[in-house]
C-alpha cells in the first residue's frame, strides 16, 4: 500500500534538505566545483604535481598578466582549491567529503575546525600555561605571607620580642634623639627577618616552590629520588647498616604521620627521645600509642 499524501511531502521535504546539505558539505570547499579539477589534477596526485600545477595556472590567471575578469576569478578559485589541496590534513578532509558525501555534519565540522581551529604548538600552549599558574600561584603566596606577616606584627609575643630587642641594643637606655615611631619602624625591619622563619603556613615565597620550576626540574626531582632511594637499599637492606640521625628522623616522622614543619619545630630532646624508640617498627609504635592513650586518660 502507497504512504499517504503527507507522508509522501513529508519524505520528499527531507530528501531535499538532506541533498541540500550534501552538496553544502563538499561546496564549502571549493564551491560547486571540484578542487582537483580546477587545478586540472587527479585526485590520487603528488603535492609536486598540485604544486606545479598551482604555480602553472597562477601565472596563468594572475590580474597582472591576464586583465579578463573571468580569468581574475579563476585565479581565486586556483588559489582557494592549491590551499585546501597542499595541507595534508584539509585535503585528506576532502577526500573524505567526496567519498561520504552522506556524513554532512561531520564533514562541514572538520572543515570549520581545520579553517579556524587553534594550530598551536602544544609545547608552546604548554609552557604559556605553566608561566600563567606560576605567576598565580606566586601572587598568591605573597598576598597569604603578607598578610600572615602582618598578623604576627600585631601580636602581643612580637610586641614584647620588639621592645625586648630595642633594650638589648640600647643597652637599655632610650635614644632620645628618635622618636618612638622612628625606633619601632627600625627595630621592625631588623626583627622582621627573625620572624619569618617563624610563620606557619604562609613560608616566605620562593621561586623553587612554583609549579613552572617544579615542572622543568622533574626529570632532575625523579633521579634524584632513586639515587636516593638506590642508596638506602644499600646501606640499610643489603649490608644492614645502622640509620643515620637523619634517616631514622625521617622514618620517626613518617611513621608518627607529621609534616616536615612540625617535625622541625620540636625540641631537639623530644626528637632524640622519640627516635630512641624506633618507632618505624610496628610493634614499638603500637606500645607508644598505647603508652600515649593511657597518658591521656590519667590526665583526665
Amino acid at each position: 500500500m502507497a504512504p499517504p499524501v503527507t507522508e509522501r511531502w513529508c519524505l520528499a521535504l527531507i530528501l531535499l534538505l538532506i541533498s541540500l546539505f550534501v552538496q553544502s558539505s563538499t561546496a564549502i570547499y571549493c564551491g560547486a566545483e571540484d578542487c582537483y579539477a580546477l587545478l586540472g589534477v587527479e585526485q590520487d596526485a603528488n603535492a609536486s604535481d598540485i604544486k606545479r600545477s598551482y604555480y602553472k595556472l597562477s601565472l596563468q590567471h594572475h590580474p597582472d598578466k591576464n586583465p579578463d575578469p573571468e580569468s581574475k576569478k579563476l585565479f581565486v578559485k586556483i588559489a582557494t582549491a592549491y590551499e585546501i589541496l597542499k595541507d595534508n590534513e584539509t585535503r585528506a578532509q576532502y577526500d573524505y567529503a567526496i567519498e561520504h558525501p552522506e556524513e554532512v555534519f561531520y564533514n562541514t565540522a572538520q572543515y570549520y575546525r581545520a579553517k579556524y581551529g587553534h594550530k598551536s604548538d602544544p609545547r608552546a600552549v604548554l609552557v604559556g600555561l605553566l608561566v600563567v599558574l606560576s605567576a598565580f600561584q606566586y601572587l598568591n603566596n605573597v598576598a597569604r605571607y603578607n598578610e600572615a606577616l602582618a598578623t604576627v606584627k600585631r601580636t602581643p609575643a612580637y610586641k614584647n620580642r620588639l621592645k625586648a630587642l630595642e633594650l638589648e641594643r640600647t643597652g637599655g637606655v632610650t635614644n632620645k634623639k628618635k622618636g618612638p615611631k622612628q625606633i619601632d619602624q627600625k627595630l621592625q625591619e631588623e626583627l622582621s627577618n627573625e620572624l619569618d622563619l617563624q610563620i606557619k603556613g604562609a613560608e616566605k615565597p620562593s621561586v623553587w616552590d612554583l609549579l613552572g620550576v617544579r615542572f622543568i626540574l622533574l626529570p632532575y626531582t625523579i633521579i634524584k629520588l632513586l639515587v636516593w632511594y638506590s642508596s638506602w637499599v644499600w646501606r640499610y637492606k643489603i649490608k644492614k647498616a645502622p640509620y643515620s640521625m637523619e634517616d631514622a628522623s625521617y622514618l620517626t616522622r613518617r611513621s608518627l604521620g607529621i609534616s616536615q614543619d612540625a617535625w622541625t619545630n620540636l625540641d631537639e630532646y623530644k626528637k632524640e627521645d622519640l627516635v630512641q624508640k624506633r618507632l618505624w617498627e610496628k610493634q614499638n609504635l603500637d606500645n607508644y600509642f598505647a603508652e600515649m592513650r593511657k597518658e591521656s586518660k590519667r590526665r583526665r
